[in-house]
């Protein structure tokens, strides 16, 4: 199981990358932290997720 946002999800994924395009979040639009690091955009593919991880995505609203 990992968490994300608050809600645990069964781990069916390799990367943080795969869990993104899953859950179809635009990479250029958000900000993800890992057990309270932050993920660089350039790694999402290299992050392995492992069961007991917690993520918080984030993403980026416009407006005025």
């Amino acid at each position: 199981m990992i968490t994300v946002n608050g809600e645990e999800i069964e781990n069916n994924f390799t990367t943080l990358g795969d869990y993104l395009r899953y859950a179809n979040y635009n990479p250029l639009g958000i900000a993800v932290e890992i057990n309270e690091e932050i993920a660089p955009k350039a790694e999402y593919e290299n992050i392995t997720l492992k069961d007991g991880d917690k993520i918080e995505i984030v993403k980026f609203v416009g407006g005025g």
